[in-house]
């Protein structure tokens, strides 16, 4: 059977192939192995990637004298999304204003250590956030770079008050140290990850602040999404919560079986563009191949009405599935 891996597994293995210490070298292979799919097609390649693993913490045990702690964070909810800035920014405010979690919050630099997932609700799905520390020159954990490859997208937090131009300049150099591009131009030979990306200025209750998101939308405005806020009076969240679906690319369909009501609570998660086809692959992988044709309710031109594979979806459809 083959492993059909996808596109972002061979960018994980050329980034393995120019990590230079163990740590990075076993932080590229969990990224393979987070991406690759699971199926019989892989067994044994996923064999042979935790063999690798297991070899190269020995190898660091012996170099460190210490354990090596994993920081692949598995994928929940409709999105993983990673939270990134510069010191201060309040990306731990902001992810405590938005999910249940309870990060810790100070008004002083470098209060995250590690990444810190927590669940962000939007209307009736939720969304991965990750916390993550602040983004300093030469401090960079690195665990770091692999996880927000992975990420389905970067909400990027910038304090209004506090140069703001200053600090995307900043970010945008460090990413792009770690081979990360968020489409602000440059060479991008070598870049291995292009995620979407939501710019949040953030501390919109001070001084200030609206003087430095004017600056920040006339620089940035075209290229990249952002949203005005304050974390800390949560001021401009659901709008936020709303460009985080938008910029995710993401649409909600649900199912139903005739004669009986869908489940609005339960959609199936699926890329903007994807068909009937996709959605009938996402209920049951042997769907797909069986599907007859189904009947629409929502961007049809009259509800129920027959559409074949090809379709392509809208957020808010329902599908019922004729196989």
């Amino acid at each position: 059977m083959p492993a059909n891996l996808p596109p972002q597994y061979f960018e994980a293995e050329q980034n393995f192939r120019a990590a230079k210490s163990p740590a990075e070298k076993i932080a590229a292979l969990e990224e393979m192995l987070a991406i690759m799919p699971k199926h019989k097609g892989t067994d044994h390649l996923r064999a042979e990637l935790r063999g690798r693993i297991a070899k190269l913490t020995q190898q660091a045990g012996k170099k460190g004298g210490a354990q090596r702690m994993s920081m692949v964070i598995e994928k929940e909810g409709a999105a993983q999304v990673a939270v990134v800035g510069l010191p201060n920014a309040g990306k731990s405010q902001l992810i405590a204003s938005v999910t249940n979690a309870t990060p810790l919050v100070a008004d002083y630099p470098f209060t995250t250590y590690t990444a810190s997932p927590a669940m962000m609700p939007f209307e009736n799905i939720q969304i991965q956030l990750i916390d993550t520390p602040p983004l300093v020159p030469q401090m960079i954990e690195w665990w770091l770079p692999p996880l927000l490859r992975r990420a389905d997208a970067l909400l990027i937090v910038i304090d209004l008050n506090v140069a703001p131009l200053d600090q995307m300049a900043s970010v945008n150099e460090q990413l792009w140290q770690m081979r990360i591009s968020i489409g602000l131009g440059g060479d991008e030979e070598g870049i291995l990850s292009r995620p979407k990306v939501l710019v949040v200025g953030n501390k919109a209750d001070t001084p200030g602040a609206s003087a430095g998101f004017a600056a920040l939308q006339a620089t940035y405005g075209e290229k990249l999404t952002l949203s005005y806020v304050s974390a800390r009076d949560k001021y401009g969240l659901e709008e936020m919560k709303r460009k985080v679906f938008q910029v995710l690319g993401i649409i909600r369909v649900y199912t139903k079986t005739p004669g009986e009501r869908p489940d609005m609570n339960d959609p199936i998660i699926l890329v903007k563009g994807s068909t009937v086809a996709d959605a009938a692959e996402a209920v049951h992988k042997d769907f797909r191949a069986k599907l007859k044709f189904a009947r629409l309710w929502g961007s049809g031109k009259h509800d129920g009405i027959m559409v074949k594979r090809d379709h392509v979806l809208q957020d808010g459809d329902i599908i019922e599935l004729h196989v």
